[in-house]
């Protein structure tokens, strides 16, 4: 418990108005605030925040910050007596005040940030597993989860959760004896600033491609968003340890996020320029071998995680964590120990003479490179389910539609999260795509609603030989409509149908 007046201090430039009170806990979600707690009204892409003050003191808030472009609610809660934060930014204020509240958790522990298109999360566990396998206590966050030091606990929220959740996560960390955290970035919680406060002292980039532009509403700022990450590392506070920027030097923007920090750099990729590099790479079962080149030495390498992402996923972990000082012998042992991150490109096995493979791959890139990596590994049929989630990221659909039909022998269509979409409108988009495939309907595709009957139909159909692919879901356990939502692991349901059909 803080008093206001010791909060604010931490906010250059914020006024205080009305009585000093002490503070429980910082909120922005009206419906879910508690009594005691410092409602900070955002203003947000669908509802501003400061149209739920009332609900928000109603429900027990004892203060509230508001923005100074909002000067109707400065005056009313300065005549009403309401203790009052008056900022200039709300987010930002948002992500300091939650910190703050916090005892700046991020000054207590080394914090390594994961950005880009795609990759982050199994590389978020990558790290978290080498740290681990050098004898160190580590927490993370990210789409598959939180670990405070406790183990995984699965979330169904943001990757990148607002500034109060996640200074919370990190000050859990620090309580469980932690002494790294491993922080999934994505573009919107860079740019919506609930990481500003996490005080990083590593920030890895996998690859830049495209995505969220209905977000963001350019490539540019896309990529903006995302080398936030990087700025950030020159904003943090020195807590005795080197600070990096882990950079693909594969990828064309890896120049404009070195320009970005003046913190040391380590390069990692399969091009002759890059420090740390895989040399001789072949495929070994479900995964990969390579001789590993690093500026401390050379080993041999395997890693049960196949193609070009396991490779580079291998490289980017081994690239960080020898970066932070772990030796090379115990990083090599480390990466032949890992089994990769729930949900991704993970093999369900029940004996059946067909592969399943479970991926996160929900956008037209990652799609892409799941099944052209099916393909490599299966002399049978790919056989791939996928949907499209609703209320955004329009653009994915067609293409999608269109790569699946291209890529794969059949295609079936089914739910993601419709959300509040009508999922039919969903699959008429996906549909064209496939038909601009040239693919036609019962031949080539099927169109499945319920995800669990899609996933059922595709194992009844596969033969030996024969690959089938959940794309989409990965780690996630249920499907979401408008107003309804049904359990759908892909994982479990998948390995249940295969039991019944070994049964007979």
């Amino acid at each position: 418990m803080l008093s206001l007046r010791s909060l604010a201090a931490y906010l250059p430039g914020a006024c205080l108005q009305g009585p000093d009170v002490k503070v429980t806990g910082i909120a922005y979600d009206s419906r879910r605030i508690r009594a005691g707690e410092l409602f900070v009204a955002i203003p947000g892409m669908r509802w501003d925040g400061h149209l739920f003050i009332p609900q928000a003191l109603q429900r027990g808030a004892v203060a509230v910050a508001v923005q100074a472009d909002h000067p109707h609610w400065v005056e009313r809660l300065r005549e009403d007596g309401v203790p009052t934060l008056v900022v200039d930014d709300a987010r930002a204020a948002l992500s300091r005040l939650a910190a703050a509240f916090h005892g700046f958790p991020g000054k207590k522990l080394a914090v390594i940030g994961v950005t880009g298109t795609d990759g982050k999360t199994s590389l978020v566990h990558l790290i978290a597993h080498l740290l681990r396998y050098g004898g160190h206590q580590v927490g993370l966050m990210g789409t598959a989860g939180v670990d405070v030091g406790l183990g995984l606990e699965a979330w169904e929220g943001r990757t990148t959760p607002e500034a109060p959740e996640l200074q919370a996560a990190l000050a859990a960390m620090v309580t469980h004896g932690c002494r790294y955290a491993v922080v999934e970035c994505t573009s919107h919680g860079l740019a919506l600033r609930r990481v500003d406060d996490a005080y990083f002292d590593v920030a890895v980039m996998t690859h830049l491609g495209e995505d969220h532009l209905d977000f963001h509403g350019s490539w540019e700022a896309y990529r903006a968003a995302k080398g936030r990450l990087f700025s950030l590392l020159d904003e943090a506070p020195t807590k005795g340890v080197r600070k990096w920027a882990i950079l693909n030097a594969d990828d064309p923007s890896w120049a404009y996020f070195r320009s970005l920090t003046r913190s040391e750099v380590l390069t990692y990729g399969l091009g002759s320029g890059s420090q740390v590099r895989a040399l001789d790479v072949r495929p070994q079962g479900w995964g990969v071998a390579f001789h590993l080149l690093t500026p401390w030495g050379e080993a041999e390498v395997e890693v049960a995680v196949p193609g070009e992402a396991g490779v580079m996923g291998a490289l980017a972990g081994a690239a960080t964590v020898l970066a932070m000082g772990l030796p090379l012998a115990v990083v090599a042992q480390g990466l032949a120990s890992w089994r990769g991150a729930p949900g991704r490109l993970e093999l369900v096995d029940e004996g059946q003479p067909f592969q399943v493979v479970v991926d996160y791959a929900h956008a037209p890139q990652a799609l892409a490179r799941l099944l052209a990596l099916a393909r490599q590994s299966t002399p049978g049929r790919v056989i791939v389910v996928f949907g499209c989630i609703g209320g955004r990221d329009r653009h994915r659909r067609r293409p999608m539609g269109r790569i699946a039909g291209q890529l794969a022998d059949y295609v079936i269509v089914t739910d993601d999260n419709p959300y509040d979409e009508e999922r039919e409108s969903i699959f008429q988009e996906i549909v064209a795509g496939l038909q601009e495939a040239g693919r036609e309907e019962g031949r080539d595709y099927l169109v499945v609603p319920d995800r669990r009957q899609a996933i059922a139909h595709a194992l009844a159909m596969a033969r030996e030989g024969d690959t089938v692919v959940l794309a989409g879901k990965g780690h996630e356990t249920h499907v979401y409509a408008s107003s309804s939502a049904y359990h759908c692991d892909d994982r479990e349901v998948a390995r249940a149908i295969l039991r019944r059909l070994k049964e007979g």
